[in-house]
Formats: C-alpha cells, structure tokens, sequence
C-alpha cells in the first residue's frame, strides 16, 4: 500500500529552524521524483521544492530559495526539508508529493512561525 507519512511539524520563532520528514511506504522513494507543498489557511497549496529522481537534482520556490533544502535519507526511504530563517509567513500545513501513476499526497505536518 503506497502512503506518504510526514512529520517534523512544531511551533517555532522566526529565524528558527525545523526539519520535516516525508517516509514512503510502498514504493522507493528514490527511483520517483518527490515534491514538498504548502498550504495556508484561505489560500491555495503552494509548491515548495523538487528533487528529481534521475539525478537528486533539485529546485524551489523563489519564497524559499536560499533557505530550503530538499535532500533524500535514502536509508529510510524518505525525503527531508531542512528549513532555516523561518518566517511568520512560512506558516503552513506542509505536504509531500509522490506522482506515481497517480498523485499521492501525505497527511500533512503543521509548521507555525510565531513573530
């Protein structure tokens, strides 16, 4: 059964740092690209960041560039997002992203930036 379980979700002031963990049952993480989203309330899920299955290539939204980091930990089969320099504004349900042969989302990890 293919699920995406994400986790690393808390309550953090600005300029702080989280780390969100996206573990894949089913499927090997590594042979799909994977994608982190976000959503906030009121407001449409946003893309966050990609990384690319051939080559663990990467790209993410300008809002998150320079701060974001999408990585995998191959030994547990699971995509990591290292946040640094948190703003109010990072504030979201965060979700992973599977294309398989079909979209597969997890259930959401919450991330809250207080000011």
């Amino acid at each position: 059964q293919v699920q995406l379980v994400e986790s690393g979700g808390a309550l953090v002031q600005t300029g702080g740092s989280l780390r969100l963990s996206c573990v894949a049952n089913g499927f090997a993480a590594s042979t799909y690209d994977m994608r982190w989203y976000r959503q906030s309330p009121g407001k449409e899920r946003e893309f966050v960041a990609h990384i690319f299955k051939s080559n663990g290539g990467t790209y993410s939204a300008d809002s998150v560039k320079g701060r974001f980091t999408i990585s995998r930990d191959s030994h547990r089969n699971a995509v990591i997002l290292q946040m640094n320099r948190l703003k109010p504004e990072d504030t979201a349900v965060y979700y992973c992203n599977a294309k398989l042969w079909r979209d597969y989302w997890g259930q959401g990890t919450q991330v809250t930036v207080s000011s």
